[in-house]
């Protein structure tokens, strides 16, 4: 699935809204901080990956602990509710783990984020607006 724009957590307040009133959870290679929102459910998850050097290392280190996280959060995003904003913090297990158990810890960690709305099936910029699609109910059975 696609990585939109829009699902960058980019807003300083964002990102300090999901830090202290959002909930921690520990993957022993990265740490998952989460909170959901009100506002903007159609955009999907958004996400933040931050990597420091004292926790990584060096520049190289950082950018493949990122790219790792951000390419984990690509595959798996439809595990997490749509109204729902992440911060993942790397650490230095980050780079060295199979990608496949960077996978298995972040979904084992999204199922414990309560799904409070179900993610849509497919993500709508908010720039542009969505088709709405109608799903005809079934006829009532006759008896």
């Amino acid at each position: 699935m696609r990585f939109l724009p829009a699902q960058h957590l980019t807003r300083q307040g964002d990102i300090r809204a999901v830090r202290e009133s959002g909930r921690r959870l520990d993957c022993r290679a990265f740490t998952l901080w989460w909170k959901s929102r009100e506002t903007h459910p159609n955009i999907g998850p958004r996400v933040c990956v931050i990597a420091s050097t004292h926790a990584v290392g060096h520049a190289v280190l950082r950018n493949r602990a990122k790219r790792r996280l951000r390419e984990v959060f690509r595959h798996h995003q439809t595990h997490l509710p749509a109204s729902c904003d992440l911060l993942l913090i790397a650490r230095a297990a980050t780079t060295t783990w199979p990608i496949s158990e960077l996978e298995k810890r972040f979904v084992d960690a999204c199922r414990q984020i309560p799904a409070s709305a179900p993610a849509p099936a497919v993500f709508v910029s908010p720039s542009r607006p969505a088709t709405p699609v109608v799903i005809p109910t079934p006829p009532a059975a006759i008896p």
